[in-house]
């Protein structure tokens, strides 16, 4: 299995910790997604637990979320008993031509093969449709998250994971290749201001959960999540009770033609 099949497939053992610790998706920065879509059918792609469709069904789409991972999409059921649940990929998307006017990704559309899941994609949208990915960043501009950010490592803090890094990956990479890209006009990118509630503990638990950390060797995760709590031990704006994670959300927008 090559490295991005590892971590993309990674997320199932902890789809509990995932659920429970991950942030939500910054309302504003979803609804910017979604703008101009033609209607309101959406496909959440590579939904994991729900936390994107849950925002989404809060504004109002009708929402079909769509996940390859038993565990995760076991967790969305559950979460979310009155949303469309289908097992899927971005590669074999289980809906019709045309079907829907949006296709979002939260913090999913870098494990998605391109070349495969463009046209895919493609097939879904209906003319004029929005293909967007949505990251949520740390936002290290803020002295104590660059700080977080160097003692954490990459496989806890890494690309994608603050501002400067994301607008360099996303640029270009995850959008349609091949063929599929000459349906699709030119990308778009924007960001918008978000935060999560923790406290030390499960500010850690949630870094736990990224990809890079659950497919450690389990003596080096523990020694990298013990850095980062000694870190957030020594520092006066997390080292007792809750905080406000500064955090973007960062969205990647493409019309279909």
């Amino acid at each position: 299995m090559d490295e991005r099949l590892l971590h993309a497939s990674s997320f199932g053992a902890a789809a509990i910790a995932y659920d429970e610790h991950r942030p939500d998706y910054a309302q504003a920065a979803v609804r910017w997604a979604l703008r101009p879509a033609p209607g309101p059918r959406v496909l959440d792609l590579g939904a994991g637990t729900g936390k994107l469709t849950a925002t989404l069904d809060a504004l109002g789409a009708e929402v079909v979320a769509v996940e390859p991972d038993p565990a995760m999409l076991t967790e969305l059921r559950r979460s979310l008993p009155a949303v469309r649940a289908l097992p899927g990929s971005a590669e074999e998307i289980p809906l019709p031509d045309g079907s829907v006017d949006a296709v979002l990704a939260g913090n999913a559309m870098h494990w998605f093969d391109m070349a495969v899941a463009g046209p895919e994609i493609a097939r879904v949208l209906a003319p004029g449709g929005i293909l967007a990915g949505l990251w949520n960043v740390m936002d290290d501009r803020v002295e104590w998250v660059a700080g977080l950010a160097r003692v954490s490592g990459s496989a806890a803090i890494g690309p994608r994971d603050t501002p400067t890094s994301w607008r360099a990956e996303t640029a270009h990479m995850h959008l349609p290749k091949n063929g599929a890209a000459a349906r699709f006009r030119l990308p778009e990118q924007a960001e918008f201001t978000h935060g999560q509630r923790r406290t030390a503990d499960t500010l850690v638990s949630t870094l736990a959960t990224r990809a890079g950390m659950l497919v450690m060797p389990d003596h080096e995760r523990e020694t990298t999540l013990g850095r980062i709590r000694a870190y957030l031990a020594s520092r006066p704006a997390t080292t007792d009770g809750e905080f406000t994670l500064p955090m973007l959300t960062g969205v990647l927008r493409v019309r279909r033609l």
